[in-house]
């Protein structure tokens, strides 16, 4: 799949620029990683919290997208976008990476230890900094 096959199946679509809506999903992109940083991590803590920061930076790219005419859907989307629009393939590349990793804790129960944890947090916490950047 490319970018242009997600527009044809109506994953992702051209919009017009929403500047509070782009507000609104900064402010609870935020409020995501705000939360995370409230729980201390253990054991029972670390998908949630890696859940949150995830959340967090998908909130980032959907403002991504919004600023730049897109309103994408579907998370791999996301790579597509950033990858063919933008072109950013390493900041594309690693999201894709850590969306399979979200993938496999939400969908297939994958079980993160606090080391592992640790490493994924980190790279989430890198990652949303570069999208940050790319919104200014």
């Amino acid at each position: 799949m490319d970018f242009e096959e997600c527009i044809k199946k109506r994953i992702a679509k051209e919009i017009t620029k929403d500047e509070e809506l782009i507000k609104s999903l900064l402010k609870t992109s935020k409020n995501k990683l705000d939360s995370e940083g409230k729980l201390e991590l253990d054991e029972i803590t670390s998908v949630s919290k890696i859940s949150l920061l995830y959340d967090s930076l998908r909130g980032l790219l959907e403002s991504l997208a919004l600023k730049n005419g897109f309103k994408i859907y579907n998370h791999e989307c996301y790579v597509y976008f950033l990858k063919e629009i933008l072109n950013k393939n390493i900041i594309a590349e690693e999201f894709d990476e850590l969306r399979k990793i979200r993938n496999s804790i939400n969908y297939y129960g994958k079980e993160i230890f606090i080391k592992e944890a640790k490493e994924i947090l980190k790279r989430i916490t890198d990652l949303r900094l570069g999208i940050l950047d790319l919104l200014k």
